[in-house]
């Protein structure tokens, strides 16, 4: 099997429900880092073979193969073919390995992993049958009710859950101020409350969050449970892209490798408990990639909830520095079909910034799955 490397990241700004970004139709979302990925490394956009776009909620303006439309859409020409995808939260991670699967096969030298969500205008869920199958033996509850369990499971407290929420937004506004997200953001202008705005930050986090009334917020899911909207994460619009190649297009196309992926893997889990899949699929691919969690010099794990990241932190037990150092979901967003390659570019970014050599991103999905990827800068 060939190497694949990453050569270029980029994302849009995550905007908030009914923020900035809202305005726009999906297939207008999507079409922009694909436009600005390849324009950022100089590539013509005939050489890309294959563009797997990630979407969780492909229906109405996000349906009829949303990738095909936001190719187009570009500007791209009509040989550019594009595939769109749903494994649910880890979609656009599963398009990057999908697409990085195609090269290392040989089948192609250039392709996107992509993803979209635009959740203010298409409703999370509107995909659903009005009611499951009712063969399916095992009990499909919401994922609320699952972040719960978890805190069942490993004795988090609503403490825990309120002040690594809190941290997480302190850690998103820190960074937005530094500005560690500036070179994996392309701006966006916008007509948002009458005028042009240009949006070139995460809309969702919040630099004066207050732990105190945090605390005071009523459980969002279960009566007795933990799990607040503080300790969620955000409904949010956004789109993401990842150029990859193979060391022929590298050379053939005069194109710099940023990053290596070393490994991929994808698990199933308890369909009940549902979002602790991040735990065995962390487990597997340092076992694939004969590494450790010490040699992990970045993390990211979707924070869908704040039970999630807690558990796998109690289980894998990893230096709790390098874990979503600058934010994550509950702060940020998590624009659900988007959130695999953004999370992918700040990734990479930030192994760029710090000098670090690998990353681990790995992932929570709906119906008891999880992805799992490491990259090594190069």
């Amino acid at each position: 099997m060939r190497d694949v490397y990453i050569v270029s990241a980029v994302r849009t700004p995550v905007g908030r429900k009914n923020g900035a970004l809202s305005g726009l139709h999906p297939v207008a979302v999507a079409s922009l880092p694909l436009q600005e990925v390849v324009r950022r490394v100089d590539l013509d956009p005939a050489a890309v073979e294959d563009v797997v776009m990630g979407c969780v909620t492909p229906i109405g303006e996000q349906g009829a193969n949303i990738g095909r439309l936001a190719v187009l859409n570009a500007g791209w020409p009509v040989s550019v073919p594009s595939v769109t995808l749903n494994r649910m939260c880890g979609s656009s991670q599963q398009a990057i390995h999908f697409a990085a699967q195609a090269i290392a096969a040989g089948d192609m030298d250039i392709a996107v992993g992509a993803g979209v969500e635009c959740m203010s205008r298409v409703t999370m869920g509107s995909d659903y049958p009005e009611q499951f199958y009712a063969g399916i033996p095992y009990d499909l509850i919401p994922q609320g009710i699952s972040a719960e369990l978890i805190c069942d499971k490993w004795n988090l407290s609503r403490e825990d859950l309120d002040r690594y929420s809190y941290e997480s937004h302190q850690k998103a506004a820190a960074a937005t101020a530094a500005g560690y997200f500036k070179a994996e953001i392309m701006p966006v202008t916008v007509a948002h409350n009458g005028s042009q705005v240009t949006l070139d930050y995460d809309e969702g986090f919040r630099s004066n969050v207050d732990l105190a009334k945090m605390g005071q917020l009523r459980p969002a899911f279960r009566a007795d449970g933990r799990i607040t909207a503080a300790s969620s994460s955000q409904i949010s619009d956004g789109a993401a892209a990842v150029l990859l190649a193979s060391a022929e297009g590298l050379k053939r196309h005069n194109l710099t490798p940023r990053a290596r992926i070393v490994a991929r893997v994808v698990v199933g889990s308890d369909p009940l408990i549902m979002l602790d899949g991040p735990i065995p699929a962390t487990r597997k691919i340092l076992a694939r990639a004969g590494l450790t969690i010490e040699d992990m010099d970045t993390i990211e794990i979707n924070e869908a909830f704040a039970s999630v990241v807690l558990a796998w932190l109690k289980e894998i037990q990893p230096d709790p520095a390098r874990v979503n150092p600058t934010g994550g979901a509950i702060a940020i967003g998590h624009p659900l079909g988007a959130t695999g390659a953004k999370l992918m570019a700040t990734m990479l970014h930030r192994l760029e910034r710090t000098g670090g050599r690998y990353g681990l991103q790995t992932m929570c999905i709906g119906h008891g799955m999880a992805t799992a990827t490491i990259i090594e800068r190069v």
